[in-house]
């Protein structure tokens, strides 16, 4: 199994089959486009840097962008509606949080997540071995927000996303702010690609993979 980061919230799960989350143009953010084919784009919600499926390449691509509970490309795949702010969902709309089961790993991503998981949330994702977790404030929840919805489904790992780095052209908060309230022993840094087998998974705990552009 594989994992490769393509830039703010766009993550390229590989294994059996492809999957390819909340795909971006690249030029609305100031950042490369996606390089990526997929079997199955999971969009989180339609704003204009998630929801670039026309990105991903593929003869036969599948494409899921709202709640759902289904079977897709041997990937099962449950969407779960939640509030891309504060407000219930006034300000900005809804997401969909994917979680999707692929290759005997569980992984689960959360778009724009804009306030805190309540506690029948926090209970269909978990458990889940990886967790995509927005870090970068303004839009979604910030880095105080992400490490209590990190503390509450408690994933094997959580990877940050949705935060500024160098060539983004938005004005979220950067990765170091998230970083910086987390525990340093179970920080890794894993580059732009991965590739993992459960015995590389953390036995009890959390540990925090950050990928790099």
């Amino acid at each position: 199994m594989r994992i490769r980061w393509h830039g703010h919230s766009c993550f390229e799960v590989g294994g059996s089959v492809v999957v390819v989350t909340d795909p971006h143009d690249g030029k609305s953010l100031g950042i490369p486009a996606p390089d990526v084919s997929a079997d199955l784009v999971l969009i989180s919600h339609d704003h204009f840097d998630h929801n670039c499926s026309d990105a991903v390449r593929g003869p036969d691509t599948s494409i899921l962008k709202s709640p759902v509970l289904t079977v897709e490309r041997g990937v099962r795949v449950e969407g779960m509606e939640a509030d891309h702010d504060a407000d219930k969902g006034r300000k900005r709309g809804k997401v969909t949080i994917f979680r999707f089961e692929l290759d005997g790993f569980t992984f689960c991503h959360l778009g724009d997540l804009g306030t805190l998981l309540d506690e029948p949330s926090v209970e269909k994702i978990s458990p889940v071995d990886f967790l995509f977790v927005p870090v970068g404030d303004v839009f979604t929840i910030g880095p105080v927000g992400a490490k209590a919805v990190i503390d509450a489904v408690q994933p094997k790992v959580a990877v940050p996303m949705h935060y500024r780095y160098s060539g983004l052209g938005l004005a979220i908060q950067p990765l170091q702010n998230f970083l910086k309230i987390c525990d340093k022993e179970h920080i890794v840094r894993v580059g732009n690609e991965v590739e993992f087998s459960r015995e590389d998974l953390p036995e009890s705990g959390t540990e925090i993979w950050v990928f790099s552009s």
